[in-house]
């Protein structure tokens, strides 16, 4: 998996459920600055990855499946 691959999937299930970064963080009980482009990487520039708690928690709000949400990280490799 590829850190770009797993955060544009990301940035890909808030667009196609009709939502901003901010509005999925929020519909999944995070801080709606969870998915901000800045926190992709720490200030020394080593990638940020999310936890499997955090896709988790936006795969169940969003009704999506981990093969669905696996395809839309496919998508971007």
């Amino acid at each position: 998996m590829e850190h770009h691959a797993l955060w544009a999937a990301i940035e890909r299930l808030a667009q196609d459920k009709g939502l901003s970064c901010s509005g999925l963080a929020k519909l999944s009980g995070l801080d709606a600055t969870t998915f901000n482009k800045s926190k992709q990487f720490s200030p020394d520039g080593t990638p940020r990855w999310p936890s499997c708690n955090t896709v988790a928690k936006i795969m169940i709000a969003t009704h999506t499946t981990p093969l669905e949400f696996a395809e839309l990280i496919m998508r971007e490799l």
